[in-house]
């Protein structure tokens, strides 16, 4: 059989086979080496064998994915990974992007306020489960970063968090690029990835982002009934009565009399966090919570929320704070703020769906309708998230 030559592009970008002269039928796969990655991470990642980020299984009934523009590869999520669980992203080589999200509590915080290289974060680390299946494309609680990839990086260039920000004596982020560049597992992984060892924004960006969307959930109590019932709307058949109950109070909109008092129907949750992904509705303005973790005013631009996903574990364990600020540290006080909604003075920016003719709402809650709705939302965690490894620190 004639020989031919393997162009060098190819092996990297390709897993190449090549063919025995000898034997037309036997193969054998040709594997590339990366010493400075073996020796930094071992089998946490291997190259010539990468985990599957980007032809994981979606159920049917998940429509929203907002990766178009930079769709998941197996090859950009593995750099995303040791990029998001790298210290050296930071000034002081003390804190990585994981040090506020972290994987025990579903990508988000157990700590009110984050520390970073010089303070505390001035909100709430928000939980990353299924960012990909969101219509809202912006980030932060107060969605000023246009994207996730911009998102990705304004941290790091934060002066209070990771430290390059190029102000109040901080390096800039291109010293950054510097300091990675010189780092031999970061040139074998971005020529790996990009066909050149040159280190951008972009390119940390791009990866960075791949590997969060790559963070998904859908192994869930809820998930098992969804994918065999004709609707959202109809009984789950593995549901018990509380959690088909709880299920449909979250579905159905309320009714209100003149005074913002609910007469019939549900909670309503579902207007803002929209089934079956379960993502925040991008038209929503601020839920009522107003205060500040810098105790400087009100804050009243938060208007963003993650996933409902995950919010607790299967067990009812919550996954962290609640809300912005933290001020929310269980499902029965979460379900009591939108119970009872007082618009507080300064409050501009209240969402209409929570005050009814102009009045705060007032759901009127039983003990009943509130233990359905816990047992609902606890349908909605899954377990796989907080032990997969291809998401877990690769340093370990």
């Amino acid at each position: 059989m004639k020989a031919f030559k393997i162009l060098p592009f190819l092996a990297i970008a390709f897993s190449v086979v090549s063919c025995n002269d000898s034997n037309e039928d036997s193969y054998t796969a040709i594997t590339e080496s990366y010493p400075a990655v073996q020796a930094e991470f071992g089998n946490s990642v291997d190259l010539n064998n990468l985990a599957n980020y980007a032809n994981q299984t979606v159920p049917a009934y998940i429509t929203k994915n907002n990766s178009a523009l930079n769709p998941i590869s197996n090859k950009g999520a593995t750099l995303g990974r040791v990029l998001f669980y790298d210290k050296k992203l930071s000034s002081n080589n003390t804190i990585s992007c994981s040090s506020c999200h972290k994987q025990s509590v579903a990508f988000g915080d157990d700590s009110v306020t984050s520390t970073g290289v010089n303070g505390t974060t001035g909100r709430h680390s928000m939980r990353l489960i299924n960012t990909r299946f969101a219509t809202e494309s912006k980030f932060f609680w107060d969605e000023r970063a246009a994207s996730l990839e911009v998102q990705t990086t304004m941290p790091i260039k934060d002066h209070g968090e990771m430290g390059f920000s190029g102000t109040n004596g901080d390096l800039n982020f291109n010293a950054l690029v510097t300091k990675l560049s010189a780092i031999n597992y970061y040139k074998e992984l971005f020529k790996f990835v990009y066909g050149s060892e040159e280190i951008t924004e972009t390119k940390i960006q791009f990866a960075l982002a791949q590997f969060i969307r790559s963070i998904q959930s859908f192994d869930s109590k809820y998930d098992i009934g969804r994918a065999t019932a004709p609707n959202d709307g109809a009984p789950f058949t593995n549901f018990t009565a509380q959690e088909n109950q709880g299920k449909n109070l979250f579905l159905t909109p309320p009714t209100f009399n003149a005074s913002g008092v609910r007469t019939a129907g549900g909670m309503g949750c579902a207007g803002c966090h929209r089934a079956p992904e379960f993502d925040i509705d991008p038209n929503s303005r601020n839920n009522g919570i107003i205060g500040s973790l810098t105790g400087t005013g009100i804050d009243i631009t938060n208007t963003r929320a993650p996933s409902l996903r995950d919010l607790v574990k299967v067990d009812g364990t919550t996954n962290g704070q609640m809300m912005h600020t933290g001020v929310i540290t269980s499902l029965q006080q979460a379900i009591g703020h939108y119970g009872t909604i007082n618009i507080a003075p300064g409050n501009t920016n209240l969402d209409p769906r929570l005050r009814p003719g102009g009045n705060g709402q007032q759901l009127n809650l039983t003990a009943t309708e509130v233990n359905a709705v816990i047992a609902f939302l606890r349908t909605l965690s899954g377990t796989d998230v907080y032990t997969n490894t291809k998401w877990s620190n690769p340093f370990n």
